[in-house]
């Protein structure tokens, strides 16, 4: 999952909306997933989910179907980790596969481990496809523009999400030099896993904090206190793909919530 929040560049249709058409339906498909408690409802969001990924694709290839489906990939092994966690630690219910004479997993701990799995991976899933597609310097300019949020606001919210990537792909390179040392990180046990990596979290800060400090200079010398409302000076006109994909997405939230009623 390196790199999963960089921006693709494309001429798809997701690339084509409002970036805040994006946000409003990212957040309707994952209000949505946690909204719902029906199965086959959130197998319905994971697949909508997917299908983001093969519109973003596009005629140029953006690589966003990938990125979709590694991102899946990477929320699926996280998850067997959650489901086996909940239905080890759940007690309540009857027991459908006893481990013991007092032990065992229950129905109900089978049940609440799927939907914390599935509700997961339905609420993920869209923020990331849509962030992918969407230019941060466009966010932060409707965000002042449209919304008159203040752009010292803005710009932190953009940092944070720009800043993720980044400090992946130093992880990376971090892991990489340990391993040309002959630090073998491939190991099957994952607390020695874990043990091993989390030394290497004090230089990944180290980096971080002198980023931040450079990143802070290069904003104020570009006047970063003077930026307004007014300085945003590019237009963000709001197409038909923009209503059609906010219908769909108050649509598939008022579907999550008529289904948990019936």
């Amino acid at each position: 999952m390196k790199g999963f929040l960089d921006y693709l560049q494309g001429d798809s249709i997701l690339h084509k909306m409002h970036p805040l058409t994006k946000i409003l339906v990212a957040a309707l498909l994952c209000a949505s997933a946690f909204v719902s408690s029906n199965f086959f409802y959130l197998l319905g969001i994971i697949i909508f989910d997917v299908f983001l990924g093969v519109i973003g694709e596009g005629k140029s290839h953006s690589g966003l179907l990938k990125r979709t489906l590694g991102i899946f990939k990477g929320l699926f092994k996280m998850s067997l980790f959650l489901f086996v966690l909940q239905i080890l630690v759940i007690r309540s219910g009857e027991i459908v596969i006893p481990l013991g004479s007092k032990f065992g997993i229950t129905d109900i701990g089978i049940t609440n481990g799927l939907l914390l799995v599935m509700r997961l991976t339905g609420a993920t899933l869209p923020l990331s496809v849509l962030i992918s597609v969407i230019n941060l310097n466009d966010l932060s300019n409707t965000m002042v523009k449209e919304l008159n949020i203040p752009y010292k606001f803005a710009f932190t919210l953009t940092s944070a999400i720009r800043f993720i990537p980044v400090f992946s792909s130093e992880m990376a390179g971090i892991i990489e030099s340990q391993k040309a040392r002959g630090v073998d990180f491939d190991v099957k046990n994952p607390f020695k896993k874990i043990g091993m990596i989390l030394p290497l979290c004090f230089p990944l800060l180290m980096g971080a904090v002198r980023k931040i400090e450079f990143t802070a200079t290069a904003a104020e010398l570009r006047g970063f206190y003077f930026r307004t409302r007014q300085s945003c000076t590019k237009e963000y006109k709001h197409r038909f793909c923009d209503f059609v994909f906010t219908i769909i997405g108050l649509a598939v939230l008022a579907g999550a919530i008529i289904v948990n009623f019936l």
